[in-house]
């Protein structure tokens, strides 16, 4: 039965993490934004043409990289932050374009999972996936619930601040002291993007694509 809360009516959704994912309607994409670790740390892979497998990223992210696993296989996964906003709208409309269908998009925000599996809402989440709605509200594809709506406004009014509040932020102070995920990344040949970075709107290009169990470039 429909539920109240899985935003099937409208084409632009947004929820945290797996739990997130299975209350919302099932989606024709999901776009999985971890901005601090995971997703930038994919984003710069694929920018490098480096492909990273899903398994060995399990290992390090318990936030993104278990949202994408957990991701219907029917469903388009790409891997969006502030740093490709723009460049996960334009490919949402190419995928669009290629079904000929109005195609349903559900941002997923991963948050932070603590080692009991608590979610916790982390700020440059938030960020990150209003960046990616309100660059597809740009697109035209902006029949947004009002979950994602708040999220896009958000980072409207925030977005000349995004270096500060990423950096001030519990994940990013975090980050800049060193955690345990982090040495695993370098452990397995990638380099993790500083908060700085993570928060440069548009740096990139290029959007990973969830495939066969790998990350690579979406094309």
């Amino acid at each position: 039965m429909p539920s109240p809360f899985d935003q099937s009516t409208y084409q632009v959704r947004l929820d945290w993490g797996t739990a997130g994912l299975a209350r919302l309607a099932p989606a024709d994409i999901v776009v999985v934004v971890d901005v601090l670790r995971f997703s930038s740390t994919v984003i710069d892979a694929a920018v490098a043409d480096t492909e990273v497998v899903l398994a060995e990223a399990e290992g390090w992210s318990r936030n993104g990289a278990a949202v994408a696993a957990a991701a219907s296989p029917e469903a388009t996964v790409l891997v969006g932050g502030i740093r490709n906003a723009s460049a996960v709208a334009r490919a949402v409309q190419t995928v669009q374009e290629r079904r000929q269908a109005r195609t349903s998009v559900a941002v997923i925000a991963a948050g932070e999972v603590d080692a009991g599996g608590v979610l916790r809402f982390a700020v440059e989440d938030q960020l990150g996936a209003g960046a990616v709605i309100l660059a597809l509200s740009d697109r035209g594809i902006d029949h947004t619930s009002p979950d994602a709506a708040v999220a896009a406004e958000g980072f409207r009014a925030l977005r000349g601040a995004l270096r500060h509040m990423i950096g001030a932020s519990g994940s990013g102070r975090e980050l800049a002291d060193g955690v345990a995920s982090t040495a695993r990344i370098d452990a397995s040949g990638l380099t993790p993007t500083s908060t700085t970075d993570a928060a440069v709107l548009d740096a990139v290009d290029v959007v990973p694509v969830l495939r066969e169990g790998l990350f690579t470039r979406f094309e």
